[in-house]
């Protein structure tokens, strides 16, 4: 009886969407339906067939009336208009789209602030010597009561976003807060998801400050270092101490657990063609497990959103759980995000990923890669993603997106859509620029393009690499004396000091994105994307490098 009576709410606000439930229904006293040309009370069999029948059709198109609402999960929501990125740019030059809040072309003072104490606490981590920056000085004497009633005569500033003033005292308050004990740092409010606040006091304990510093500076890679300290204030919500736990933990989980600069992108595709050959049965199913991940194309890089981020494409149906251990696909996945973060630039920060679900079934589906890529993009990749695309979702996949759902952060969950249709995926992408497996008009197609003899030759020049990372190493050193300098100029108040180291530390920034190119060559094995001229040398990326086609030219006019 409560299920006739839920049904019938639902059928009475979707009447008009059900044609054959006209709106004369009316409700007798059994609480069931009938149908509004009858004559007087039938028989109860009759009505109960009735009945049946409507609240079968009626509860059916209320189901799908559900799932198509704008109410439902499986409904895109629709990005702002905003002209196509037309898929070029070069890695070195600020993109002529909007940055976002929280960016290094948007802080606010407050921000600025926060920024400046990350990198004070980072630089403690790093080893560095603070000293210039007298942070352990003691506290200048407590005003007399004649100077407190002076102050309160002062109009006071307006409250600000992180609840100070943004006075001058305030501003020098906080930054000198930050000179606590590292190891004193925290997290003991229950938002440690994943155990980093232990990974941040094992980090202070396994590793020298040489190596956190090392394995942050080869992280930054042509990043601007601003940029990726960031990523994770945002992503802590601007709490200093929690976004220096999660940093020194990826620092920790790049070096230690996974080897991110040291294995996965220096050997990348070529080491796992050379162990598919292997006669050692192990490394040869390691081999063939990664490369199978790249010759199916169960996940690759294509083309650009509105929004100039980077898109990748999961194409779901490919994958079963057996085809391949957890640990070559863990592996596939950082190297996709890595290859991913060579393509963006200021102020294209994130990425879009597409999961294609058309054909998907229940022997498609494993839990252990998602909690692991969501692991990745919450805990390693902060700040990573722009929008999450469920693509054709099935009706079998609404179960399965509730528990996935409640694995993930509200801020996550937040940039995830689904879309039904090109329609849909128009809200996102250029339509010319949608291919056409997704009903699109662009013809490309993937194709695995193998490694190539000699491709990674400049990779044997030791000598050329090492003058390279020595170059590498002092451009950060200069970079982190004159953060320091920025740092010390900006609580004395010395506009014109701050606006020249800040011009200065500008420049060496530029010098050091740069020169990550001219490494790049030496410490990175050259991907799919580098053969088919995606990555292009000297740090040109060309999204569509053969789209001479009718569609990129009706995008481009």
């Amino acid at each position: 009886m409560r299920a006739c009576s839920i049904l019938r709410r639902h059928l009475h606000s979707s009447a008009k969407s059900i044609p054959l439930v006209r709106p004369q229904i009316a409700c007798i006293r059994s609480h069931s339906y009938l149908h509004p040309y009858s004559t007087p009370r039938p028989k109860e069999a009759s009505t109960f067939w009735i009945t049946f029948s409507i609240l079968a059709i009626g509860g059916g198109t209320w189901l799908h009336n559900y799932f198509s609402s704008q109410d439902s999960p499986f409904t895109p929501s629709k990005g702002p208009a905003q002209e196509p990125f037309l898929g070029r740019i070069n890695t070195l030059d600020v993109m002529s789209l909007q940055p976002a809040p929280g960016t290094i072309s948007t802080l606010t003072p407050e921000q600025e602030v926060k920024l400046r104490e990350f990198w004070i606490l980072a630089l403690k981590v790093f080893g560095v010597k603070l000293d210039a920056l007298n942070l352990n000085a003691k506290p200048t004497a407590e005003p007399s009561a004649a100077e407190k009633e002076k102050d309160k005569g002062k109009k006071k500033s307006k409250h600000r976003w992180f609840g100070r003033g943004g006075d001058d005292e305030e501003d020098t308050k906080s930054v000198t807060s930050v000179s606590s004990n590292l190891a004193s740092i925290n997290i003991t409010d229950g938002d440690d998801k994943y155990g980093q606040s232990k990974e941040f006091q094992q980090a202070l304990q396994e590793m020298t400050p040489d190596e956190i510093r090392t394995s942050f500076w080869n992280m930054v890679k042509h990043d601007n270092p601003d940029s990726l300290l960031l990523r994770f204030l945002r992503a802590r919500k601007w709490d200093v101490n929690k976004a220096l736990i999660m940093l020194i933990s990826t620092m920790r989980w790049r070096l230690q657990d996974v080897h991110v600069d040291d294995d996965v992108m220096a050997n990348g595709e070529a080491q796992a063609l050379k162990q598919s050959q292997s006669s050692d049965p192990i490394e040869k199913k390691n081999g063939e497990e990664f490369l199978l991940q790249m010759r199916l194309g169960k996940s690759f890089l294509h083309g650009v959103d509105k929004f100039g981020r980077p898109i990748c494409v999961v194409r779901v149906r490919l994958h079963r759980a057996g085809d391949q251990q957890p640990e070559p696909l863990e592996r596939f996945t950082v190297y996709t995000i890595e290859t991913a973060r060579l393509l963006l630039n200021h102020p294209v920060e994130t990425a879009t990923i597409i999961f294609d679900m058309t054909g998907f079934g229940l022997a498609n589906m494993d839990y252990t890669p998602v909690k692991f890529m969501i692991k990745c993009f919450e805990a390693n990749y902060p700040e990573s993603l722009g929008a999450v695309l469920i693509h054709k979702a099935p009706w079998v996949f609404s179960s399965i997106w509730s528990v996935i759902k409640g694995w993930l952060d509200p801020v996550v969950a937040s940039k995830i859509n689904f879309t039904k249709n090109r329609e849909d995926l128009e809200a996102f992408i250029a339509p010319g620029q949608i291919m056409k497996e997704l009903d699109g008009d662009e013809q490309w197609e993937y194709e695995y393009k193998e490694p190539q003899k000699d491709e990674n030759i400049k990779m044997e020049d030791t000598e050329t690499r090492d003058a390279l990372l020595a170059e590498r190493q002092k451009l950060a050193v200069e970079i982190q004396d004159t953060t320091i300098e920025w740092i010390g100029a900006s609580l004395k108040k010395e506009t014109e000091a701050v606006s020249a180291v800040q011009e200065k530390r500008n420049d060496l920034i530029a010098q050091l994105r740069k020169q990550y190119w001219e490494l790049d060559p030496y410490i990175r094995t050259r991907s799919l994307y580098d053969r088919i001229n995606i990555i292009q040398p000297g740090g040109t990326v060309e999204f569509y490098p053969a789209a001479e086609n009718a569609d990129s030219k009706e995008v481009a006019a």
